[in-house]
């Protein structure tokens, strides 16, 4: 008797489901037209809109080259690139009209102009518009300490929505990484668009360290020491790295910094007919005419370390090595040695930092041996480098490394971290000769650095002279020509 009852209420409940399946399918199909209906209707104004921002004062149509980088006024290697690829672009495509959306709501345009020229002695050909957005806090990682890469993405959304608002470009170039950005230029705003990838948003190697339960900056020990929290987070990185490569996919052109990031975009986007490397611009130019001798113009040796003062550069391996290093001078009478941060800092959180890394050094008891040198001209960086003798960096699966270029042209023996864009690309074999040192860990940090300090002056010139020799193919001309024949598509 029980058993029939059930078997009734199954047969119910199961009707009922049926007679609410047409309903329901109609009520989702009515709101899916009505979806595509006022998205289509949002196309349709931006299109005007587009139409008549494109038209000069004598009536004829202008073309109009949109860059999204909303930290345009940092001075790291991205910003860099941004102020060669506008500096290219003029030069071939001078009656279009090139427009930067910034967050940078404090500066005026003039002054983020003179701050390119200060600090990348790259000074642009015409004139700039600037459209300065409001709500650059939506991508800022401090607004999430949870599902960051999920709440920075959705936000760059909105970020990109009030882009779109102010200014419809026909052609728009993400030259900063933010790739949820280009559906809404590509379907709403009918834009050609161009990606200019650093660094992936996500990567197989993020998702290798969850999946070992690894600590590292974005995979906190809490999660690491709970293998239901790790599986959670690993299901959360495989969706989130499956929808980065359909928002990616809507890219024309690509254009990647590196072998290493062309291994993991092309794994994500899938859209390797369409994706190039072009390094990324160094002024390799300008550090030429520093002298290729031993540095004796002061007594011991300086050690310098170029990067933005960002969590993911690892400057407290620099220190935590300094200081080991130190230990060994004691030892093995070593002359006197001084290790000089250079950086810039885009927000209160790299200030904070900055704040963090000297506390570390004052643990560490060498607070007299450490120097920060925060945002400096040009100028100053360039009589740093040109008296130091080693260059360090850090950093973990580097994209690429600008600073570390920088380094070797400049003349110092570099020693860059065993992964990423410097082992793969740069601080490679040349002609057979050696260009600089690979390390990882804080020990192999120190002892690499005894060792390049006990080399003979003969045998760093050597490694100097290769390095320097190497660096040519990373030059301004060379991004020149690679961008523009990367980008000769979205023109025509």
């Amino acid at each position: 008797m029980a058993t029939t009852k059930g078997g009734w209420y199954l047969c119910e409940l199961l009707r009922f489901f049926y007679s609410l399946f047409l309903p329901g399918l109609t009520v989702c199909g009515t709101l899916c037209v009505c979806l595509f209906i006022i998205l289509w209707g949002i196309r349709l104004l931006l299109q005007r809109k587009k139409t008549s921002a494109s038209a000069s004062k004598n009536g004829k149509k202008q073309m109009v080259v949109a860059f999204f980088h909303p930290y345009c006024n940092a001075g790291g290697g991205g910003e860099r690139v941004l102020w060669c690829a506008l500096r290219a672009l003029q030069k071939k495509y001078p009656e279009a009209v090139y427009v930067v959306y910034t967050g940078d709501v404090n500066v005026s345009g003039q002054q983020i102009l003179e701050g390119a020229f200060r600090r990348f002695n790259i000074r642009l050909t015409h004139p700039v518009k600037f459209v300065f957005l409001r709500k650059r806090y939506l991508v800022e990682d401090s607004l999430y300490p949870h599902f960051t890469l999920l709440g920075q993405s959705l936000g760059s959304i909105l970020l990109g929505w009030e882009a779109l608002m102010q200014c419809v470009p026909d052609v728009y170039i993400d030259s900063m990484g933010y790739a949820f950005t280009l559906p809404l230029f590509k379907y709403l705003g009918g834009c050609r668009i161009g990606s200019y990838v650093h660094y992936p948003t996500i990567s197989m190697d993020m998702l290798s360290v969850v999946k070992n339960q690894n600590v590292g900056f974005n995979n906190a020990a809490f999660i690491t020491r709970n293998p239901f929290l790790s599986k959670v987070k690993l299901i959360y990185y495989y969706l989130f790295a499956f929808v980065y490569g359909l928002v990616g996919s809507c890219s024309d052109v690509v254009m990647v910094n590196s072998s290493w990031t062309l291994k993991h975009i092309l794994s994500l986007w899938k859209v390797g007919n369409c994706t190039n490397i072009v390094y990324p611009p160094c002024d390799v130019q300008t550090f030429l005419d520093i002298p290729l001798r031993d540095k004796k113009t002061t007594p011991g040796h300086l050690l310098v370390s170029i990067g933005q003062f960002r969590p993911e550069k690892n400057h407290p391996l620099q220190i935590k090595a300094f200081a080991k290093l130190l230990n060994k001078k004691v030892a093995e009478s070593l002359p006197s040695l001084k290790l000089v941060l250079i950086g810039g800092c885009r927000n209160q959180d790299d200030e904070l930092r900055v704040n963090q890394l000297r506390r570390l050094s004052e643990d560490l008891g060498i607070q007299e041996d450490v120097e920060f040198k925060i945002n400096i001209p040009f100028d100053e960086l360039k009589n740093y480098l040109s008296e130091a003798t080693i260059g360090l960096h850090t950093m973990w699966n580097e994209h690429f490394g600008i600073g570390v270029v920088e380094c070797m042209a400049a003349g110092m023996v570099i020693l860059a971290h065993n992964s990423g864009g410097p082992k793969l690309d740069i601080v490679v074999p040349h002609h057979g000769g050696r260009t600089g040192f690979l390390a990882e860990s804080e020990d192999s940090y120190a002892e690499t650095m005894a060792h390049i300090l006990s080399m003979s002056e003969e045998k760093r010139l050597q490694i100097r002279s290769s390095a320097r020799a190497s660096v040519s193919r990373f030059s301004d001309q060379e991004f020149e020509l690679a961008f523009l024949s990367s980008v000769e598509n979205l023109f025509k």
